[in-house]
């Protein structure tokens, strides 16, 4: 038995648009569009994070470290065992270490990062000998319009730098 509800389809549809609509402010700051937030065990939200590391200039302000970051805080603690995490796009290295380390409840994000995923794509650290928390994952909630959000922005970005390139 799990300690949180897992809720349904269109329960986790409502939270990935949400995560997404944080996603596009993160583009309009300049940075990748990738959002994340924080659900309680009430199903309420706790937390949120976009990506700003151009922005503040910090290579660790990824969405899910703001959002943990604000969660814990909200919360008074570092333990994340009763809430829900939904972000975008599959977690990196650092943020699957800082999911881990957390003992978030549940993990659901977007769209796999073929790149640098650690949840399930290029490495599994949640069930790696490395992980001393045993982490629930739900993936593929919105894909489809986590990865247009993405493609978009990038294919703008590599649009823009041909352009400045032609002056």
């Amino acid at each position: 038995m799990k300690p949180f509800d897992w809720g349904n389809y269109e329960t986790h549809c409502y939270w990935m648009k949400q995560a997404l609509i944080l996603g596009q402010k993160a583009a309009n700051l300049g940075d990748v569009p990738v959002g994340a937030l924080i659900i309680n065990s009430q199903g309420k939200l706790i937390a949120e994070g976009l990506n700003c590391k151009e922005k503040n200039h910090d290579p660790t302000a990824h969405a899910e470290i703001m959002a943990i970051r604000q969660a814990t805080q909200k919360l008074g603690s570092w333990n994340l065992e009763k809430c829900t995490l939904y972000v975008t796009l599959e977690p990196c290295i650092m943020c699957s270490g800082a999911i881990i380390h957390s003992r978030l409840g549940l993990l659901v994000y977007g769209v796999d990062d073929p790149k640098s995923g650690t949840i399930r794509t290029v490495l599994n650290l949640p069930d790696s000998a490395a992980s001393n928390h045993r982490l629930s994952v739900l993936s593929g909630i919105l894909e489809k319009e986590c990865r247009q959000q993405l493609q978009d922005w990038f294919k703008q970005k590599r649009h823009k730098k041909n352009d400045n390139n032609i002056r």
